[in-house]
C-alpha cells in the first residue's frame, strides 16, 4: 500500500516507501498490484500530543485495511475511471484542536483527497461536517466525503446529520444502552458515579446516562456527576479520592486514551474497589493499568472484541497481530475495517471516485469480514451492527484466549446485542443533492 507522509507525493518507488514505513507489501500470490492512479484518502487525527497514541492506533487499522484491499488488486474501476487503482492513506496531524484540523482538512482537498477520515473527537468532527458542507456547497467540482470511525456523539446523525457524513461507530447512546443490559443485571448497584470529558462527547455519555438509569433502574442513586477538561488532566488522584468517598459501587464514563487510563490507575491506587462501565476499558493502557484490581470489574462495550466466540473473528485477530507483532500495537477494531471495505464497495459500486457518486453507493453499502458484518441506514448515516460487551479476566481465564497488549489482561464476552436490538431511532432531517448534483 502507498502511505505518504503529509505534503509529499511518491507516486514512484512505492514498494521501496512501504518498506521505509514499515506497511507490508502483498504477499506471494496475491492479485497483480493495481497500476492507475492512487485514490488518496486523508487522515486527519491526533498523531502528537496528550492522544498521539490513539491516533497512531487509528493509523495501524486503516494502513492494514488498505493493505488489504490493494492486495487483492485494489479497486476495479472502468478504465475510463482508470482502471484498478489502489487506495493511498495521506496523514495529517490535528494535533488535537479543531483549528489545526480544518487547517488539515483544506491540505488535504489542495492535495487531492476527496475522502477524509478522522473519528477521535466529537467536537472535531462536528467542526469537519461543517466545513465540509460549506466547502462542497461552495466548490461541487471538489467535493469531499467524511468517513468517521469513532465520533460518537449521538446529534452527529440526529440533528448535524449531513449527506456528506458517514459514521461507522456505534453512537454513544447505543452504547449505553448496550451497558445497560449488563447494569440492569448487576442487583448489588445501587450507587454510581458518573464521570465524563468535557466536551461533546463526554456530555452526552452523562446525560446518557442519567436517561437510561431513571428508566431501568431507577433504584440506582447517582452519588457523584462531574466533568473534567479533555487532555489536561495529569493527576486524576483527587477524581478517585471522591469516587471513593462517595460510596459509589460503580464509575460510569466514556472517557477515552490517557483520560481513561490515568483515572482508572488513580482509582486502583486510592484502593477503589468498585466497578467499571466504560466505553473504551478494553484497550490503549487500562487493563495494565488496573491490573488484577479491574478483574470482573471492568465492563466494556464495543463493536467487536477479540475474544469473540467464532473461528472468524480469532483469524481476523490472529492475523493482525502477525502483522503488527508489538504488543504495544495490539488496537485493531472491526469497525474501522469495515469502513475501510464499504469505501471500496462503494468505489466500484459508482464506477468512479466522483465523491457525490460514491456517497450515493455508501448509502447503501452492506459488508462483512470474517464473519462480522454491518449495513449503513440510508436514513442518517448511522452504521448498524452488532455490539458486544465483555468483562475483564485474566489470560487463560475461560473465554480469555486472548489478552490485551501483552498485559496478561483480556475480555470475556458476556453478551451480544444484535444490530436491529442495538439500533436507536434517529430525528435526522437529511438534506440530500439534487438529481443533477
Amino acid at each position: 500500500m502507498m502511505i505518504l507522509p503529509r505534503r509529499h507525493v511518491l507516486r514512484a518507488c512505492a514498494l521501496a516507501l512501504s518498506s521505509l514505513l514499515g506497511v507490508a507489501t502483498p504477499l506471494a500470490g496475491a492479485a497483480a498490484p493495481p497500476q492507475g492512479a492512487p485514490i488518496r484518502v486523508a487522515l486527519i487525527e491526533s498523531l502528537s500530543g496528550s492522544f498521539a497514541n490513539t491516533g497512531e492506533a487509528v493509523f495501524r487499522n486503516i494502513a492494514w485495511a488498505m493493505e488489504r484491499v490493494n492486495a487483492r488488486g485494489g479497486v476495479a474501476l472502468p478504465p475510463a475511471a482508470g482502471g484498478a487503482r489502489p487506495l493511498m492513506l495521506v496523514r495529517y496531524d490535528s494535533k488535537g484542536t479543531n483549528e489545526e484540523a480544518l487547517s488539515a482538512l483544506r491540505s488535504a482537498i489542495d492535495g487531492g483527497a476527496r475522502f477524509v477520515m478522522q473519528g477521535n473527537s466529537s467536537a472535531t468532527a462536528s467542526a469537519l461536517i461543517d466545513a465540509i458542507n460549506k466547502h462542497n456547497q461552495r466548490e461541487p467540482g471538489k467535493r469531499v466525503v467524511f468517513l468517521n470511525y469513532s465520533a460518537v456523539d449521538p446529534a452527529l446523525t440526529n440533528e448535524k446529520c449531513s449527506f456528506w457524513h458517514f459514521r461507522f461507530d456505534a453512537h454513544a447512546d447505543m452504547r449505553m444502552a448496550a451497558l445497560m443490559e449488563v447494569i440492569r443485571e448487576d442487583k448489588a448497584l445501587q450507587r454510581a458515579y458518573l464521570i465524563g470529558q468535557d466536551y461533546s462527547f463526554g456530555q452526552a455519555v452523562l446525560r446518557e446516562a442519567r436517561r437510561q438509569l431513571a428508566a431501568q433502574r431507577p433504584d440506582v442513586a447517582i452519588v457523584g456527576d462531574e466533568l473534567h477538561a479533555v487532555g489536561r488532566v495529569k493527576d486524576f488522584a483527587p477524581y478517585a479520592v471522591k469516587i471513593k468517598a462517595s460510596g459509589a459501587q460503580a464509575v460510569i464514563t466514556g472517557n477515552w486514551g490517557n483520560d481513561l487510563t490515568l483515572l482508572v490507575k488513580a482509582a486502583r491506587e486510592v484502593g477503589y474497589d468498585g466497578m467499571f462501565y466504560t466505553f473504551y476499558g478494553n484497550a490503549l493502557g487500562a487493563p495494565a493499568a488496573l491490573g488484577d484490581a479491574g478483574v470482573g470489574r471492568v465492563v466494556a462495550v464495543a463493536d467487536w472484541l477479540p475474544n469473540l466466540p467464532t473461528q472468524g473473528s480469532e483469524t481476523f485477530y490472529r492475523a493482525f497481530r502477525e502483522r503488527f507483532p508489538s504488543p504495544q500495537d495490539d488496537y485493531v477494531h472491526m469497525r474501522m475495517q469495515l469502513m475501510v471495505e464499504a469505501l471500496a464497495q462503494a468505489l466500484q459500486q459508482a464506477g468512479s471516485d466522483d465523491p457525490l457518486a460514491v456517497a450515493r453507493a455508501l448509502e447503501h453499502a452492506s459488508v462483512r469480514l470474517y464473519g462480522q458484518a454491518g449495513a449503513m441506514r440510508a436514513q442518517d448515516h448511522q452504521f448498524q451492527q452488532n455490539l458486544v460487551v465483555g468483562v475483564m479476566d485474566r489470560l487463560g481465564a475461560p473465554g480469555v484466549k486472548f489478552d490485551v497488549e501483552g498485559s496478561g489482561y483480556g475480555f470475556r464476552v458476556v453478551r451480544t446485542i444484535a444490530a436491529d436490538k442495538a439500533a436507536q431511532p434517529a430525528s435526522c432531517q437529511m438534506q440530500r443533492p439534487g438529481v443533477g448534483g
